[in-house]
């Protein structure tokens, strides 16, 4: 099936639009990524401890323990 080089969706515009009006946009994006998702592995001792430390929550937390 033969590809089309010279398609260029309406999404793809819009966005290349946008980057262009709004210099220094990327480097944004980059940094709000990193803020939540970029995050250094974490040992597994300190794993096990953070585990251990969790509360237990009910099922259904407004029922009545017997």
């Amino acid at each position: 099936m033969p590809k089309f080089t010279g398609y260029v969706s309406d999404h793809t515009k819009f966005i290349e639009e946008l980057k262009s009006k709004t210099p220094g946009m990327e480097e944004r994006q980059q940094e709000g990524r990193s803020l939540l998702w970029d995050k250094l592995p974490i040992s597994l001792d300190e794993e096990a401890r953070v585990k251990q430390s969790r509360l237990r929550q009910n099922p259904y937390p407004y029922q009545n323990k017997f």
